[in-house]
């Protein structure tokens, strides 16, 4: 059955390499999406990175979100850590309240707040972790929305802690059969193909599934979809994203 859901968020994690920042690759990715999601200062990221990427967002006048992850550069944030709840709570506040600061003072504001790689994954599970992340952006302020995978026990855990929530799927990765997405592990973990990243995203947006890595279909119910700023030829993949969605009718607004 067609779902016809007329708006969605396309958010994209930046601030994270230096290298996208100076080649001007960052900059092209925002012309596709509607939705920054900036790294803090714990996988990646510093003061004159979040600085630049901000004054970037507010010129493509992108929504801005922290992206606060694991303090663990040399892993990217990708690494299970076994971290203490205080621990990672008094980190992701750190985090937070480091964009928060530069925002501030660029004349911006944060909308959102999304975990990054290892953190975020963890916490579809684990109640500890998805609490500790809520109680970590709630020392700063509870009026973000917080995001999370689409039809995950972590949405429910943030919406307890007092916030607002926007599901999340993934027009570049490939998902499992139970909704969870595929470990990076895998070959195929990554849809590198900007139609067939293309296609995913429609098919979240139009009816609300996904092609799971056995075939099967998998309901997928999100208000915003990532593409991921790292991954080889994610200009043109974001491009043809938002450019199929708009062609079917998907009015693409931030959160």
């Amino acid at each position: 059955m067609k779902r016809a859901q007329l708006k969605i968020d396309l958010n994209c994690d930046m601030g994270e390499l230096p290298e996208a920042i100076a080649d001007g690759t960052q900059e092209a990715l925002m012309r596709s999406i509607t939705s920054v999601n900036i790294a803090c200062g714990g996988h990646a990221g510093d003061e004159q990175s979040m600085r630049t990427t901000i004054e970037q967002a507010l010129q493509w006048k992108l929504a801005i979100g922290a992206h606060p992850g694991y303090p663990d550069r040399g892993n990217f944030g990708r690494l299970e850590l076994k971290l203490p709840p205080k621990e990672i709570a008094a980190s992701v506040f750190e985090q937070v309240r480091a964009l928060a600061e530069v925002a501030e003072r660029c004349g911006a504001r944060l909308v959102h707040v999304k975990p990054h790689g290892a953190l975020y994954n963890q916490s579809v599970r684990n109640r500890g972790l998805a609490e500790a992340i809520a109680e970590g952006v709630a020392l700063w302020s509870r009026g973000v929305v917080l995001v999370g995978l689409a039809g995950s026990p972590m949405l429910d855990m943030f919406r307890e802690a007092g916030f607002e929530v926007a599901a999340e799927a993934f027009a570049d990765r490939r998902y499992e059969p139970d909704g969870t997405l595929r470990s990076r592990k895998f070959e195929d973990a990554l849809i590198h193909n900007p139609e067939e990243a293309a296609w995913q995203a429609l098919g979240i947006a139009d009816r609300g599934v996904v092609i799971a890595s056995d075939g099967s279909e998998v309901a997928v119910d999100a208000q915003t979809l990532c593409i991921h700023g790292d991954t080889p030829g994610a200009p043109e993949i974001a491009a043809t994203v938002a450019r199929t969605l708009r062609e079917a009718g998907v009015t693409l607004c931030a959160l």
